[in-house]
């Protein structure tokens, strides 16, 4: 078996039976372990911050997502709700307790929620919650929340994961040090913390839920995705998130088993809407859509695995299709940059007003898929007359960028990633888009549980983003998994969380043969 898959938690014990007068050498219990490649991690905040594979292990919301991304008990056994006055009342598991023994009530669940709706706060979560007219506890163990108006993915947004008021009240939701060494209530919780190194976590024997079966899961930081590969072929990790180059070379080993999961996970150019450039070069936006051959991209990047990207919600029951797809055109790419009075210099390159056309492509270090994605992509766009190249900073600058490649897209409700990325102002929406139309159109359809209400309103809005595009869409992409073979439990099937977090969803259950 591998190294790090399994390690003695002994040597052999001796045992004397006094009343036979002998000693019989016992086997100790052999402790499992499951090292995971990791990216890093400052902080485990779920309620700052959205990503985070690890928050799953550590936390529970009131309700949970099953294999099948339904909404299921989490916390809350049940749930009520009252449509006259847009009322969702949880009645709570009365015997979860913190990973310090401590019981779980209804005023944490209280402090967590309004903590993420605090402006100053400044969490990206907050828009799920900005319909939230009163948080009321009604005993220990249950809460009613009141909204204003309707809002369809309410249950799906109360999977967020709850804080203890007991040990975060007056703290600083941003700088705590309580987010370096979180206490949660999940199956797991952190036994060591080596800074750039690894996570350490061991299973939680109290967990309500039931205890899980394997002892720990380290989380090994390894930012770069092509060192991932080499330490699973090396023994040093036992599962992995991998690119699809480096997935494959794994598929005909009969050590491993390759998960190859469909994902809502899509990737873009996002446009930084704040910068001068596209405030005065807006309208040249549709010229890099019909410029970008994602097809190409496609087969180059993902091995052809994945799917061309128009909008949003092309996994989702809410697509609308019919709309602008941006196939790629580049004739139609510069009919649209001369239209807008650009003209080709001696270089051929666009110019206009006498500037260059062009921009720089920002991508996360270690991400190789984006990383490649934006090098194909900014040739492309040269081909076109646009000139564009890509850079890696050491940290991002949202602020100071002309454009980033994203990733973006829910399995769940449509609201997801959808009004808190587009719409105006919201915590999400980095990159300063604003549309009247694009706004009314994702309000009109969180308000309303009427399936034929939310696809008109849906399909609104795809129109409405498809004219005035936030993001040049590229693709979507596939969740390439590699395990050890002898890891049991992990579901083939689902349809992975945003950038892949999910997997984990159901770790309780794993086993390692």
């Amino acid at each position: 078996m591998k190294k790090g898959l399994l390690t003695m938690a002994g040597v052999l014990l001796t045992v004397s039976l006094v009343s036979a007068g002998t000693t019989v050498p016992v086997l100790a219990e052999e402790e499992t372990t499951l090292v995971y490649g990791s990216g890093d991690y400052t902080r485990i905040n779920p309620a700052m911050d959205e990503h985070g594979e690890i928050n799953i292990l550590i936390f529970n919301g009131l309700t949970a997502h099953d294999g099948d991304n339904q909404v299921v008990p989490g916390l809350a056994e049940s749930w009520d709700f009252d449509d006259e006055t847009n009322t969702y009342t949880f009645h709570m598991a009365e015997d979860a307790k913190w990973q310090d023994g401590e019981p779980v009530t209804a005023e944490d669940v209280k402090f967590t929620i309004e903590a993420i709706m605090d402006p100053e706060n400044g969490s990206e979560n907050a828009p799920n919650y900005e319909d939230v007219e009163e948080i009321n506890v009604i005993d220990d163990h249950t809460v009613a929340f009141k909204l204003e108006d309707k809002n369809v993915a309410f249950l799906d947004y109360m999977t967020m994961a709850v804080l203890p008021k007991h040990l975060l009240e007056g703290e600083d939701m941003q700088t705590s040090d309580f987010f370096r060494n979180p206490v949660g209530t999940g199956p797991y919780k952190i036994e060591s913390w080596d800074e750039g190194q690894a996570i350490t976590l061991v299973k939680n024997e109290d967990y309500f839920k039931g205890e899980p079966s394997i002892d720990k899961v380290v989380f090994k930081i390894v930012p770069d995705d092509n060192a991932k590969a080499l330490q699973l072929k090396s023994g040093e990790l036992d599962l992995a998130l991998l690119t699809p180059k480096d997935a494959a070379a794994f598929a005909d080993d009969e050590a491993y088993t390759c998960y190859d999961m469909k994902t809502s996970d899509y990737r873009g150019i996002m446009f930084n809407f704040g910068n001068e450039y596209w405030q005065k070069n807006r309208d040249l936006i549709p010229a890099v859509c019909y410029g970008l051959d994602r097809q190409a991209i496609i087969d180059a990047v993902l091995l052809g695995q994945g799917m061309p990207a128009y909008g949003p919600l092309q996994r989702n029951i809410y697509n609308y299709e019919d709309v602008e797809h941006y196939d790629y055109n580049p004739e139609k790419a510069k009919e649209i940059l001369e239209a807008a009075g650009c003209e080709m210099g001696d270089d051929g390159f666009y110019y206009r007003d006498g500037e260059k056309v062009g921009f720089v492509i920002s991508v996360s270090a270690g991400d190789q898929v984006r990383i490649d994605m934006a090098q194909i992509a900014a040739q492309e766009l040269k081909e076109i007359g646009m000139d564009v190249s890509v850079e890696i900073p050491a940290q991002t600058d949202w602020a100071g960028q002309m454009a980033f490649l994203i990733g973006w897209g829910s399995p769940f409700d449509a609201d997801d990633h959808t009004y808190k990325v587009f719409g105006t102002d919201k915590g999400a929406n980095y990159s300063g888009y604003s549309n009247a139309d694009v706004d009314k159109y994702l309000t009109e359809a969180r308000q309303s549980a009427d399936p034929e209400v939310r696809a008109e309103a849906y399909a609104n809005f795809q129109k409405a983003l498809a004219e005035d595009p936030a993001y040049a869409m590229i693709c979507y992409i596939d969740a390439n998994y590699v395990a050890d073979s002898n890891i049991k439990g992990i579901d083939p099937d689902t349809i992975m969380g945003h950038h892949g977090v999910g997997i984990f969803w159901n770790v309780a259950d794993w086993t390692i043969e």
